[in-house]
């Protein structure tokens, strides 16, 4: 009787201090678990339709199942999946799925025996906990942990009592990862019945079944030795039998029924042996997959980087069940836009191994036009969206956003800086041809041929930390620590925010956070959510913002392709354009940044994985006709716009080119500026008298002037923005300040001078004006350089 009572008493206390470990569990893991309503995309209805800002349909939502190697959007309902394959799949995987509630016990109890035993905890998973590890616990999908175990197991179970069981074996079948078929995962019934046998799900037979199955443990071994793993269908077949999911002369006649897995030469005995198995081109895998992707249409891939992100902005909001439960969503994108933007990426030409991603927003409100994520070849596209999700250096697109500052506090177009390499300071950024003239040259003409020498002053005079300021307020994030280098180009952004940060030059001056959803309804037509109104955060005030436009302007159209003009590519007929290149150190990253009336727009051009590009890639070259064709084709067959000028701008002909000035500063005299706070206003020379004004195509190219030594004022005979001769003003349509600096394909060695290849140079530009830089001196900072 003792031994009774101490048994009882040792059970119970045993029990007890279970209850207390399940509680203590529950404390540590358990009370911030996802919930299973979440899995309503079990219910695939694919019905949910996606409109454009004018109701035309652009494609449906369909709901993604992970599994351990890659995503299956080709989800197939239980119906259209082959009842042999279900059958075999629940024998082989969780004999008692039918009658346990989401958890084995039994199947628990083996696995933590292996666990003590063999150090594996991975053993005693059922479908429904499969189910839910690679779909709410994705993000613990690859750990080999008590917490993991304990967290699939919670869940298996309320999805057990939310859902039929017919469900949660359709959503196995659809995530289940069933080898790596070469560019493509193998994931989903529906796609391994196509890789390996080159048909539907539907139509598989037992034979077929029994070995898509017995792949599943590990699929990528297995099907490499096709002989060695026979044995394994005969054994399935024999516990199916058991099981009472076939018959006895069922599971005879499935072995004795050839099969021929793609890529496999197999010789077959009458009597179900082998007489051979040869596996001659294990590429069929993906040639199958391929086959059944060019039988859909490539049509299907088409909007692919916008309804991502449509998913992503609005299951925050209402959740999966509302998502994907059917129902309407209007957008604010536009078809002929996002048309284009796909054919731009699809008749791009990139260097190899390169690949891009294109935003287009509208300055008027934010909304998104449209999002390109890759280059886009006609097959299926990878699901990484470089639009929105890739964060790259974005190099001298930046600058305008820097003498835009500049313009806000005070400066002028005609304001010059010193372009010379910085002293007293350990940073020694240096210009893209690794050259200087030593002199003063004018803001317009920097940013016009992104000289890096003059930007850093800027940047040095106004401060870094009021442009770090700005560039936030332009939903963009600067480093920490950054220091002057952010001033040419070290920021990273997505190719959606540099859009959306260069809006505000097209629309006066006001930031809109960009948004992709106007609203949504539910199947039965109730609203379910609808966006407010944009709200607009004022970055400029609507004159600065001019200023800064004209500037852009003048990066694409001041200079002509012979001039080394390096945005003329950007160039759209009949419509206003203004823009900025952008290159990083080592050819990493190529961008244009550009705006319209109507649409502001950027492309990114890189290596997924990072790394250098050839050095013949150029941003003016590679991503700026991208941005045209794709601009161009969105603007198609509407009336062209222009720009809304505001009031308090007047214009002066400075050295040849038209500048914009507030009125109050228009006949001020330029200011000279070395970026350490010290400056000087050059007086205006006398009236000049009247003198044979030269077309365009004739312009004489200009000098910048002389540098000051030791700060002291230039001589009262200086013009306007002075020079080293007096030069008459001549309104320009692609004409240009003076003979560029930037590198061209005819370029010398290292240290030389290029040759001029416009109109001769007036006497005064003589290479001995240009001062070589020592790049021996400069650290290898990883800064930027300009294009």
């Amino acid at each position: 009787m003792r031994f009774l009572v101490g048994l009882s008493r040792f059970v119970a206390i045993m029990l007890l201090l279970a209850l207390l470990g399940v509680l203590v569990l529950w404390w540590m893991w358990g009370r911030d678990l996802p919930s299973v309503t979440d899995l309503d995309v079990l219910e695939v209805s694919g019905q949910t339709r996606v409109y454009d800002r004018q109701n035309t349909l652009i494609g449906t939502l369909t709901p993604s199942l992970g599994g351990s190697g890659g995503t299956n959007r080709n989800l197939l309902k239980l119906g259209q999946i082959s009842p042999w394959l279900q059958k075999a799949a629940v024998t082989s995987e969780d004999r008692r799925f039918y009658e346990h509630h989401g958890v084995d016990y039994i199947g628990i109890a083996r696995g933590l025996i292996k666990g003590l035993l063999q150090n594996d905890l991975e053993g005693g998973s059922s479908i429904t906990q499969q189910v839910v590890k690679n779909t709410l616990l994705s993000d613990l999908q690859s750990a080999r942990t008590a917490e993991r175990k304990f967290k699939e197991a919670v869940l298996a179970f309320q999805l057990d009592r939310n859902y039929d069981k017919d469900r949660i074996l359709n959503a196995y079948l659809n995530i289940i990862y069933w080898g790596d078929g070469g560019r493509d995962d193998i994931v989903g019934a529906g796609t391994a019945a196509q890789a390996y046998f080159g048909k539907s799900a539907a139509s598989l037979n037992l034979a077929e079944s029994v070995y898509l199955t017995t792949l599943i443990p590990a699929p990528n071994s297995r099907y490499k030795a096709f002989a060695a793993y026979r044995p394994l269908m005969k054994d399935l077949l024999g516990r199916m039998v058991d099981d009472a999911r076939i018959t006895q002369a069922e599971a005879d006649a499935a072995w004795k029924t050839p099969i021929y897995p793609a890529g496999w030469r197999i010789g077959w005995n009458a009597d179900g042996t082998l007489r051979s198995a040869v596996l001659e081109n294990t590429d069929r895998l993906q040639q199958n997959m391929n086959a059944l992707e060019a039988a859909q249409g490539t049509g299907r891939f088409a909007s692919q980087y916008y309804l991502q992100a449509v998913e992503k902005e609005l299951l925050p909001i209402i959740g999966r069940r509302a998502l994907y439960g059917g129902g309407k969503i209007v957008t604010g994108m536009s078809v002929a836009a996002q048309q284009s933007a796909e054919q731009a990426s699809l008749d791009a030409k990139l260097p190899d191994g390169a690949t891009l991603g294109i935003a287009l927003v509208s300055p008027a409100n934010g909304e998104v036009l449209a999002l390109v994520g890759q280059k886009l070849t006609g097959g299926r596209p990878s699901d990484w969206d470089n639009a929105i999700q890739a964060r790259r250096q974005v190099g001298s697109s930046i600058k305008p956003l820097l003498y835009t500052l500049a313009l806000e506090t005070g400066w002028k177009q005609s304001d010059t800086v010193l372009d010379s390499p910085l002293v007293n300071t350990s940073y020694q950024p240096q210009n893209y041809d690794g050259r200087w003239t030593g002199r003063y040259v004018t803001m317009r003409y920097a940013l016009d041929h992104s000289l890096n020498l003059p930007t850093v002053r800027i940047g040095q005079e106004l401060g870094v930390q009021n442009f770090e300021a700005k560039l936030r307020q332009l939903g963009l994030t600067p480093p920490s620590n950054a220091g002057l280098s952010l001033t040419i180009g070290t920021l990273e952004a997505s190719p959606l925010q540099m859009a959306a940060a260069y809006a505000p030059f097209a629309n006066g001056g006001l930031y809109y956070a960009p948004s992709l959803v106007r609203s949504v309804e539910d199947a039965r037509g109730v609203s379910l959510y609808t966006r407010p109104a944009p709200v607009a955060k004022r970055v400029w005030d609507a004159q600065t913002a001019w200023l800064g436009l004209d500037m852009i302007r003048g990066v694409v159209n001041d200079l002509t392709p012979v001039q080394g003009g390096l945005a003329t590519r950007a160039q759209i007929e009949g419509r206003q354009v203004g823009g900025k290149t952008g290159t990083t150190n080592d050819i990493k990253d190529l961008w244009f940044a550009g705006v319209t009336p109507t649409v502001s727009g950027a492309v990114w051009v890189g290596r997924q994985a990072g790394g250098a590009l050839p050095g013949w890639a150029y941003s003016g070259e590679i991503p700026t006709p991208i941005w045209q064709q794709t601009v161009a084709g969105a603007l198609s067959g509407q009336p062209p716009q222009t720009f809304k000028e505001p009031d308090g701008v007047t214009y002066r002909v400075v050295r040849q080119v038209e500048m914009a000035f507030r009125t109050a500063q228009a006949d001020e005299a330029p200011t000279a500026r070395d970026g350490s706070g010290n400056s000087f206003f050059r007086r205006n020379r006398p009236a000049a008298q009247p003198e044979t004004v030269q077309p365009a195509s004739q312009t004489v190219t200009q000098p910048e002037p002389a540098p000051v030594v030791n700060g002291s004022e230039p001589t009262p005979d200086l013009q306007l923005v002075p020079g080293a001769q007096d030069i008459p003003a001549v309104p320009m349509t692609g004409g240009a300040e003076v003979v560029p600096l930037e590198p061209r394909p005819d370029a010398p060695p290292s240290g030389g001078i290029a040759a001029p290849t416009g109109p001769e140079p007036l006497p005064e530009l003589v290479p001995s004006d240009l001062v070589p830089s020592d790049p021996g001196n400069l650290p290898e900072d990883g800064i930027p350089p300009v294009n």
